[in-house]
C-alpha cells in the first residue's frame, strides 16, 4: 500500500507519551487561520512511499519506545484523509508491537471503525467548540470532525485534546468556560493542551506566495496561556477527576 508523506520526525517528544517517530502525512482540507505548514495542503505533495517500508524505518527506533514507552504518531496535514494507507501502517505497527497514536483534526472520510480498531491514542486538535468560530477559524464546517469524534467516544479510544489559544480569537476566560464544558462530555479524556499561539511557520507563507491571514498578531505569551490552563481546571471541577494524581497529570506541559 503506498501513501503521501510529508516528513517524518524520528525522535519526537510532543506527539504522543514517550520517545516517538512522527509521521507526518500529506494533504489536509482544513485552512487554518494559524497553521504552521501550509506545505502539507496539497494531497499530490509529498514523497509517494511504501507502507511496508515506511514501518520498517519506524522499526529501528524500537529499542527507544521500549524504554520510554513511546511509539509511532501519524500526524499530518491530516492523516485521516488517506484512510486505506493510514490503516495498513497502522496494522504493521501494531503486528510488530508498536503503540500508535494519531494526531488528527477529524476530517476525513466518515469510516474510521477500522482505523480506531489499530489505535492506541488519539490527539484529537479541537480547533473550536462552537460551529460558526470553527467554519471562521478553519474555513470548513465541523459536522465532520464531530462524526469522527462520537466515533472515538463509541470506540472509548483514549483521548487527548489539543487546543490552541489565539490572541483575540481563543483568548477569552468565557471561550475557556465553554471549551471546559465541552470536555466535560468527553468520557474518555485522558489529558488537555493549551498550546500558545506562535508565527514560527510564517515565512512558509512568504515562501509560497500565499497570504497569511493572522498577520501582525503577536505570539501568545506562555504567562497568559497558563492563567487560561488555571480557568480551564477550575471550569472543570474536583468531580472531573478521580483524584489530585490525575488532577496533577491532566494538562500537558503545565508550568
Amino acid at each position: 500500500m503506498k501513501g503521501r508523506i510529508h516528513s517524518i520526525e524520528s525522535m519526537g517528544l510532543v506527539d504522543g507519551p514517550g520517545i516517538r517517530t512522527v509521521v507526518f502525512l500529506q494533504g489536509c482540507k482544513l485552512r487554518c487561520l494559524y497553521c504552521h505548514n501550509p506545505d502539507t495542503w496539497q494531497m499530490g505533495g509529498g514523497d509517494l512511499v511504501e507502507s511496508s517500508d515506511l514501518i520498517k524505518k519506524v522499526k529501528r527506533y524500537k529499542p527507544y519506545f521500549s524504554k520510554s514507552g513511546g511509539g509511532v504518531t501519524f500526524s499530518g496535514g491530516e492523516p485521516l484523509l488517506q484512510p486505506e494507507f493510514l490503516v495498513d501502517c497502522l496494522k504493521l505497527s501494531k503486528a510488530n508491537g508498536i503503540h500508535t497514536t494519531l494526531d488528527t483534526s477529524g476530517h476525513g472520510f466518515g469510516d474510521y471503525d477500522e482505523i480506531l480498531r489499530y489505535t492506541d491514542l488519539v490527539i484529537f486538535d479541537l480547533k473550536h467548540e462552537d460551529s460558526k468560530q470553527y467554519l471562521f477559524v478553519t474555513g470548513q464546517k465541523d459536522n465532520e470532525a464531530n462524526k469522527f469524534l462520537d466515533e472515538v467516544l463509541k470506540t472509548n479510544t483514549p483521548l487527548w485534546v489539543r487546543h490552541v489559544v489565539v490572541p483575540g480569537i481563543t483568548d477569552t476566560k468565557e471561550h475557556i468556560k465553554s471549551l471546559a464544558k465541552k470536555i466535560k462530555t468527553y468520557r474518555n479524556v485522558e489529558k488537555v493542551e493549551l498550546l500558545p499561539y506562535h508565527t514560527l511557520g510564517e515565512n512558509k507563507y512568504e515562501t509560497m506566495n500565499i497570504k497569511y491571514k493572522l498577520e501582525g498578531v503577536d505570539p501568545m505569551s506562555r504567562e497568559k496561556t497558563q492563567e487560561l490552563t488555571e480557568i480551564l481546571l477550575e471550569e472543570l471541577g474536583e468531580d472531573f477527576f478521580k483524584d489530585e494524581e490525575e488532577k496533577e497529570s491532566f494538562i500537558i506541559n503545565k508550568a
